[in-house]
């Protein structure tokens, strides 16, 4: 199968990675970006036999299925605001295609197209990354060891292995998903009725064996189409952000200071928009690309398989770290790798329908879990107390 990666950045990296060193049924990639000295780059960094780069334009529908025409996948891993021409380039040109989502209104978007998709006989599915993405599926998973599941609750975090004061963060990607991530709504479950809460809100604290005190908040797009899944089946579900402890009340601050405002203002005669300068500002003085690790914890509470139907809470906990062997940093592990394996799943045929969905309708959970084991993202499963 030959798959086409959209974006070279960090996550461009780590797909175009996977489908050559992990997927043995791949035997072609393309990898395309604005700036062609990104995508050759991740090509001689990859493999520049199998790897071929190429320039593209993602805002421009009719290059993207131009270049489209010949694979059997596509990954996006541009911003999210192309996201849904870029799928409508895919049902014109008959293309599965995925991507990383970050958005809730792109992805309706997206969704939306679902009868143009199945017409095509492809699949469209937004957000497989890591949260919204591996995460979801995950859900089902865990989901379906019980009779009846009340409650699930996601947390995810990107952490650097050495934290660094002001913030204890690295940028690990776009810095405009981490600002949409802290400043819009976040879709939860609660009393069995889909709701909004506010982002940087329901700090908790939490643990992981071997690391400082950790804080979990409230962010967006975690849950994705997670709360249209389980509505009137489950009574609870929330998804919030890990960070070092601390990390919360610094960052609000700023927000609440208006920092994050996509509103003009004038300065010295001259507008700006505060959020590009505190992105840009964010870029220059955050780390990025030093060690790492992605941490992951759901916990499922319900009714279990067994005779006896009893109460039980099982927990699934992932502790993913950079591989210095490879260079692939725990976020590109975590977050490319299982757009890959979805990517061939679609290629493959391998899923459980066509159309435009959401990916824990369309993904064999059991297949997928199969597949990051074999990549070593490994998932602890502990039934609690």
């Amino acid at each position: 199968m030959k798959i086409l990666v959209l974006g070279a950045g960090r996550m461009g990296h780590g797909a175009v990675f996977d489908l050559v060193n992990n997927s043995p049924g791949v035997t072609g990639v393309t990898v395309a970006d604005f700036d062609l000295k990104k995508a050759e780059a991740v090509a001689e960094a990859v493999d520049p036999a199998r790897v071929t780069p190429h320039h593209i334009d993602a805002a421009n529908q009719s290059d993207a299925a131009r270049l489209m025409r010949g694979h059997d996948s596509v990954i996006s891993c541009v911003n999210y605001w192309y996201n849904a021409s870029l799928s409508q380039a895919a049902i014109d040109t008959g293309t599965n295609f995925c991507d990383l989502g970050g958005n809730n209104y792109i992805v309706d978007e997206q969704l939306a197209m679902d009868a143009a998709a199945k017409a095509a006989g492809i699949n469209i599915i937004p957000d497989c990354g890591l949260a919204p993405g591996m995460v979801s599926i995950l859900a089902m998973h865990g989901a379906a060891k019980f009779d009846r599941v009340d409650e699930i609750h996601i947390r995810v975090g990107g952490l650097p292995q050495t934290p660094e004061p002001p913030l204890n963060y690295q940028l690990v990607f776009s810095v405009e998903g981490l600002i949409n991530e802290y400043i819009e709504v976040a879709r939860v479950i609660r009393d069995g009725e889909i709701t909004e809460v506010e982002s940087m809100t329901e700090l908790e604290s939490l643990e992981f064996d071997g690391f400082p005190p950790l804080e979990a908040f409230q962010t967006s797009g975690g849950t994705s189409t997670l709360p249209d899944t389980f509505l009137g089946k489950i009574k609870e579900l929330d998804y919030k952000t890990i960070r070092y402890a601390g990390h919360c009340d610094k960052f609000k601050t700023m927000i609440d200071l208006g920092l994050c405002s996509s509103d003009e203002i004038v300065a010295d005669f001259n507008k700006v928009v505060p959020r590009k300068v505190f992105g840009e500002l964010l870029q220059r003085h955050l780390p990025a690309d030093g060690p790492d690790y992605v941490l992951v914890r759901l916990e499922f509470k319900g009714t279990s398989n067994t005779e006896d139907q009893r109460s039980k809470t099982l927990r699934y906990d992932i502790v993913d770290k950079l591989d210095p062997a490879t260079g692939m940093s725990a976020m590109m592990r975590t977050t490319a790798f299982p757009a890959s394996i979805i990517a061939q799943m679609m290629a493959r045929g391998d899923v459980l329908m066509r159309g435009a969905t959401p990916q824990e309708k369309a993904i064999d959970p059991e297949k997928f879990v199969a597949e990051l084991e074999r990549r070593n993202i490994s998932i602890k499963m502990t039934e609690l107390e």
